[in-house]
């Protein structure tokens, strides 16, 4: 800590207000990302399609996993 500088508690405050700002900023620019990526593939359905059967097969695999699998 500089001298002068007026003690840890406003130091800690200002960092922790820097991350917060940092931390929104990146949050927000990820929020409009997925949003346009997402307005992209619901524009196509065979995406669509794909994505959904990607998602139910690979509910398929654990599923029977557990299915077969004894006490």
């Amino acid at each position: 800590m500089p001298a002068g500088g007026g003690g840890p508690v406003p130091r800690t405050l200002a960092l922790s207000a820097v991350f917060m700002v940092m931390t929104f900023v990146v949050l927000a620019l990820y929020g409009v990302f997925a949003a346009s990526v997402r307005t992209r593939l619901l524009d196509r359905p065979r995406v669509v399609d794909r994505l959904r059967r990607t998602f139910a097969l690979s509910f398929l695999a654990p599923g029977d996993k557990l299915a077969v699998t004894e006490r």
